[in-house]
């Protein structure tokens, strides 16, 4: 027992990816959820739609800031400018006064505040929707003094009008379906991939594919295209599940939205590939596919708010494939995006691709050699 032990003990010293493997994974768990997940987002991006300019007005958008929830980063003359914003994900959330509240708020008249929220992520703005209750009530304590003191109810003397827009029962399904697509896909298809190159290796046939006339990108080309067929099978139970027994509608263009799940699988698959040329046998692709789909997962915005990460994490988040897919997917089944308004999240999953190709290309290259 004692020289199986030395002898296993030393196979896996020798393993050097396996090593770095079983103390990296835990390593980057501690600092993913240390770090970078945020179950309650502060600073959200927030538009203002301001008709008057009044002491109470001002009040009321300072308490909204000093919650530490709202951010306001875009002061717009209209409702329409302020829900582009929105459909365009710049903004989390559009807080429009209207020109005559303070002076049905003094006349007792209750005028109303209207809140648009994007509720594609319910779980990004569930916090900062409970804290504009808390905003409304406190927020003119101190301004609603000497005649206006019998403005000072229990109950706070506007209307705090809510609205959640793609989502207005705020469920959580329209937001975890269409992300599943991604997810689903990013697991499925990098890992089938890795073990391509790694499978010829130890199967033995790499010497006969290497002898034939094949050039690299023929060769990752045709490697790549019966998975992305594969893909479009997934995607078609996915989203027949979605329609089916969870009621996700599908507000945007469906070739649109092919389209881009097309460019999306391709990067997945180019990352399969880059990782079948480097890994040794098919356990070492799986633990090299294993740490790609942690952050993935993580940083992406699928399980938790995005906004609500660190700048760094988020900064790593945006390299990643799945977190653009994500806008995308959400912004056209949910928004009715079109490809003018995914173009911002489209450039940055062809460049990873790019990136990606080329690594696989050199990889190959270096393999003929």
């Amino acid at each position: 027992m004692l020289a199986v032990f030395i002898k296993e003990f030393q196979q896996m010293l020798r393993d050097r990816l396996t090593f770095a493997m079983a103390v990296g994974v835990p390593v980057l768990q501690l600092v993913l959820f240390g770090y970078a997940i945020n179950t309650d987002p502060k600073s959200l991006p927030a538009a203002l739609v301001v008709a008057e300019s009044s002491p109470l007005s001002r009040s009321l958008v300072a308490a909204m800031q000093n919650s530490g929830y709202f951010h306001f980063t875009h002061l717009v003359g209209s409702e329409a400018e302020a829900e582009a914003l929105i459909e365009d994900g710049t903004v989390q959330f559009a807080v429009q006064i209207p020109g005559d509240f303070t002076r049905r708020l003094i006349r007792g008249e209750h005028p109303a505040l209207l809140v648009s929220v994007d509720g594609t992520d319910p779980s990004a703005s569930g916090n900062a929707i409970a804290a504009l209750n808390v905003v409304a009530t406190q927020a003119l304590q101190r301004d609603l003094v000497g005649p206006l003191q019998a403005l000072k109810p229990i109950e706070p003397p506007f209307e705090l009008r809510i609205h959640r827009r793609y989502n207005p029962e705020g469920l959580s399904r329209y937001n975890i379906v269409p992300g599943l697509i991604g997810t689903i896909l990013t697991m499925t298809l990098v890992m089938l991939t890795g073990l391509a190159m790694t499978r010829e290796r130890e199967r033995g046939t790499m010497e006969n594919l290497l002898a034939t006339p094949v050039q690299p990108l023929e060769v990752m080309v045709g490697k790549i295209l019966p998975y992305v067929v594969m893909g479009y099978v997934q995607l078609a139970v996915i989203m027949a599940a979605a329609g089916a027994l969870f009621q996700v509608p599908m507000v945007g263009s469906f070739p649109l939205l092919m389209s881009m799940i097309g460019v999306f699988m391709l990067a997945n698959l180019a990352v399969g590939f880059t990782f079948s040329t480097l890994a040794r046998n098919q356990l070492q692709a799986m633990q090299m596919t294993f740490f790609f789909f942690l952050p993935s997962i993580l940083l992406s915005g699928f399980m938790f708010p995005f906004r609500g990460m660190p700048g760094w994490a988020q900064a790593l988040g945006e390299l990643l494939p799945l977190t653009h897919f994500l806008r995308i997917v959400r912004g056209i089944m949910l928004k009715g995006n079109s490809l003018p308004q995914v173009l911002p999240e489209l450039w940055p999953m062809l460049a990873f691709l790019l990136v990606a190709g080329l690594v696989a290309l050199k990889r190959y290259r270096q393999t003929v050699d």
